[in-house]
């Protein structure tokens, strides 16, 4: 008897394993998909022309994608969810102050949002520069009071959020002590803690300004904008790096190339949770294409 348990208990792991591993992101995209030219991310609700539209994040479940828009000087994080066979008009996240700017959410597997704001971290705080914060959902549909990630946070501003699987957190700051104006750190995430950010070296950094990171969930390749680069197409480029393990060093970074780049600027790299598509802002808009037509070789 304890033997035909056992074994059905040992097949039935199996196959919640299996599931588990197959479980796959369903998002709603527009019918009009991009392949090898890139397309502007449903123009007229996501990409206005009245506005300048940045960021890109899918929830976990596919049915809302968040961004960015900057409306008289300010910076806020709107929503448009899938109802109904089509993208709503987007409303303000619930998250979003209205006092404060907030930009470049990062959704993590247990729905946790990471996101900028310039709002203080406490009643001390006067420098008014952009910090890293992180709500987590509710049990009851609400987000959790915003927590500031002071082990990340500097006095200089911290910006564009991206985590690996294990947690660790790529960002750009414009900290004292970089190889150039703006420089890519990483903050890795030990016993449940935030380590002292360390920054990525010279293969990723120069001397120039270099910013909005998107890292892999194996680390083992990030996207990222760079300026005034010789071999730059426009103001701002979309360059790539590699390497072969997580703890190897970083190549030196390439240029993701003229499909990708204009004589504008390029930034707010994102690789949508299925693999499916490769997100960016582009001037004023969002632009998508299939991420097949990434250069990137691990």
């Amino acid at each position: 008897m304890h033997t035909v348990y056992y074994f059905y208990l040992v097949i039935i792991v199996f196959l919640l394993v299996q599931c588990s591993e197959k479980a796959e992101v369903h998002i709603s995209y527009p019918k009009e998909q991009p392949d090898s030219i890139a397309l502007f991310f449903l123009p007229n609700i996501v990409s206005r022309p009245d506005s300048l539209d940045f960021n890109s994040a899918f929830s976990n479940d596919g049915k809302l994608f968040y961004f960015a828009r900057s409306q008289g000087g300010k910076y806020d994080i709107y929503q448009t969810a899938f109802e109904g066979n089509t993208w709503q008009t987007p409303v303000l996240a619930p998250f979003s102050t209205t006092e404060y700017s907030e930009a470049d959410p990062f959704i993590v597997p247990d729905g946790s949002i990471y996101f900028i704001s310039d709002k203080p971290k406490d009643a001390l705080d006067t420098i008014g520069d952009f910090d890293i914060w992180v709500i987590h959902p509710e049990k009851n549909g609400t987000w959790s009071t915003p927590q500031n990630i002071q082990e990340v946070n500097s006095d200089s501003t911290e910006y564009y959020v991206s985590l690996s699987s294990n947690g660790n957190l790529y960002f750009a700051s414009n900290r004292p002590g970089g190889y150039g104006s703006h420089d890519i750190y990483v903050s890795r995430f030990v016993n449940d803690k935030y380590s002292t950010p360390v920054n990525l070296g010279p293969a990723v950094n120069t001397t120039e300004m270099e910013h909005d990171p998107f890292i892999s969930r194996d680390e083992r390749f990030i996207i990222f904008t760079s300026v005034n680069r010789p071999d730059g197409f426009g103001q701002g480029d979309l360059y790539y790096a590699t390497r072969k393990a997580v703890d190897a060093p970083w190549s030196s970074s390439t240029n993701l190339g003229e499909r990708f780049n204009t004589p504008t600027y390029e930034y707010c790299s994102y690789l949508t949770p299925d693999n499916e598509f490769f997100f960016y802002s582009s001037d004023y808009d969002v632009k998508w294409i299939s991420a097949e037509k990434l250069p990137i070789k691990n």
